[in-house]
């Protein structure tokens, strides 16, 4: 993690902070505290200690990765190097902010599934922005949700844009199952009813119902159900779901639901960085 914080530190910086470095000492210290400005969930906090640990600064968490919070309220306090302070202060806020709104936003979401099904899985998608996916998908985790897949390796998903090019949805099972170690799971993308009963007798393990309604997911339930095949998939829905309609997909009774809407259209939680001389 530290690595890459190195690297989008230095991105922000540069060769340095030229405002910073003609008008404060280097030698003078200083006490911060970042704010929220928002209610939510905070996420992003283990990573600004780490943060702080690399450039030598005491810190101090009044509240704790997956803590709710709460406007104005103090969320940790950092002492040390003013210079070094004011260097991190907007990579760390602006990665803090992000994180809080995902795991903000994915809270929400598990809290209203659960209504209507107790044990469904709420996961995020590969949707993420590009250079940021471990820590998005962290703030996923800290919201409560799965994080799904990280990379390609993680897990065979079989899409359609792989079916169309083999052809065959059978054979294409076949080839990644003869391919990938026993250890990994094989994941099919379906979009009838059909295909969903053909990939649970080919072995898939995971089926994607993608972009399918509530009422046809009900169909392919029901189909699965008649071919004794449902308790040998785990099935999830994902395209097209939001928070307005969330809860009609959890009605289903699907396993998991994943949705991009978590990483590519979450609001942020507004946070400041307050600081003063020692």
């Amino acid at each position: 993690m530290i690595d890459m914080m190195r690297k989008l530190i230095k991105e922000d910086v540069g060769f340095e902070d030229i405002t910073t470095n003609a008008l404060i000492a280097a030698g003078l210290e200083a006490e911060a505290e970042i704010v929220s400005r928002d209610k939510g969930i905070i996420a992003g906090v283990e990573v600004a200690e780490i943060t702080c640990d690399d450039f030598n600064l005491d810190f101090k968490p009044y509240k704790l990765d997956g803590d709710k919070i709460r406007e104005n309220e103090a969320i940790l306090s950092i002492k040390g190097s003013a210079r070094h302070i004011l260097l991190i202060e907007r990579t760390l806020l602006n990665l803090m902010m992000r994180m809080s709104g995902i795991a903000t936003t994915t809270y929400k979401l598990v809290q209203k599934a659960r209504r209507y099904n107790p044990n469904v899985i709420i996961a995020g998608t590969r949707k993420t922005t590009p250079g940021l996916q471990w820590w998005e998908k962290q703030a996923i985790r800290i919201g409560g949700g799965d994080t799904h897949r990280f990379r390609l390796d993680d897990c065979a998903m079989i899409k359609d844009n792989h079916v169309s090019l083999i052809g065959d949805l059978e054979e294409a099972i076949k080839k990644v199952r003869s391919y990938i170690s026993f250890t990994k799971k094989i994941e099919v993308e379906v979009e009838s009813v059909e295909d969903a009963i053909l990939a649970a007798r080919c072995g898939a393990d995971i089926i994607l119902l993608d972009n399918m309604g509530p009422s046809l997911i009900k169909d392919v339930i029901k189909a699965l159900e008649r071919e004794n095949l449902r308790d040998n998939v785990i099935l999830e829905a994902s395209g097209g779901i939001k928070p307005d309609n969330i809860g009609e997909y959890a009605a289903t009774g699907v396993d998991a639901i994943s949705l991009g809407f978590i990483t590519h259209s979450t609001p942020v939680i507004d946070l400041s960085l307050e600081i003063s001389k020692i």
